[in-house]
């Protein structure tokens, strides 16, 4: 029996089904355990594996069929007051799961609500867009994968927003489509397709469904939405699942929260991107190739 197979939801077993990181098992994997949580990553325009923070697979092919297991109820927010830099990655100085309040564990509180944010003021970003950026996070599992990995998929703005371009549509009015047929279709129950708009200067996704899903593949997918992995995708920021630390608190004056000078941060991606004016190399992932052959391997690294 694989790993796969062994560890699938159907086969854990009532008393592990609820399981804790134990003190065995944090310390015998060198106390570095982040529940094992991957996530599915845009960067560039190519869909690659996240494991940890580090880069385990990319895909060829420009779409990705996935089933979204669940979604977080609400649109998040996300502010970094520095642009990106590979060689000093930290997590966001501020966030809010529900779009309404920061988080009250980031060290970096821009405001007391998010409305009321300058950081949520148009051209306090990059151009004439927002500092402060939104995020849909989704847990979603592969096509041929059902009972596989967990994998959060965060998206950004450009991903969910919008209106439709003859089939192509962004997340939410992709979603609306579903809903408005004369037998509402809810988007756990069908296969989706999500494939980058090679028209956009920026990673942008749209959507389509592609079947729907059997009795026993909706089966697994209830199972999978339950599960605490999902729900945790669908809470935690990428610097979270990625296991990367947030900015040395700033001192607060009169017992306020402090505020970080807002550098522009480009918009369209869940990661913000180190601007240059100079031609950069592309990246090389770790690994690529033909997306049968790539996902195969995503539960083995």
């Amino acid at each position: 029996m694989s790993d796969l197979t062994l560890f699938s939801p159907s086969n854990v077993p009532a008393f592990a089904r609820n399981n804790e990181i134990s003190d065995n098992t944090r310390a015998l994997a060198g106390g570095s355990t982040n529940a094992g949580i991957k996530r599915i990553s845009i960067k560039g325009g190519v869909f690659r594996l996240i494991a940890g923070g580090k880069e385990m697979a990319a895909i060829d092919e420009r779409y990705l069929n996935i089933i979204v297991v669940k979604a977080a109820p609400k649109i998040s927010r996300i502010f970094y007051a520095k642009s990106y830099d590979a060689d000093n990655i930290t997590g966001p100085d501020c966030w809010s799961n529900d779009g309404e309040r920061p988080d009250p564990t980031a060290e970096h509180r821009q405001s007391d609500t998010c409305m009321t944010c300058s950081q949520n003021v148009a051209g306090s970003g990059q151009g004439n867009s927002r500092a402060c950026r939104y995020q849909q996070r989704l847990a979603v599992v592969l096509e041929n994968n059902p009972n596989g990995d967990v994998l959060q998929l965060t998206l950004p703005a450009t991903s969910v927003f919008g209106k439709e371009d003859g089939d192509k549509r962004p997340l939410q009015a992709y979603v609306k489509f579903l809903a408005m047929q004369s037998n509402p279709v809810n988007v756990e129950q069908i296969v989706t397709e999500m494939r980058f708009d090679t028209k956009a200067e920026a990673p942008k996704l749209h959507f389509k469904a592609t079947r729907w899903l059997t009795e026993d593949e909706y089966a697994i997918v209830k199972t999978q939405g339950d599960s605490i992995e999902a729900q945790r995708a669908v809470v935690m920021t990428v610097a979270q699942t990625d296991g990367v630390k947030t900015p040395a608190p700033k001192l607060a004056l009169a017992g306020k929260p402090p505020v970080a000078t807002a550098a522009p941060v480009a918009e369209a991606s869940e990661e913000p991107e180190k601007r240059s004016t100079a031609t950069k190399p592309s990246a090389v992932p770790a690994k690529k190739g033909k997306l049968a052959d790539i996902v195969s391997d995503w539960d083995d690294e």
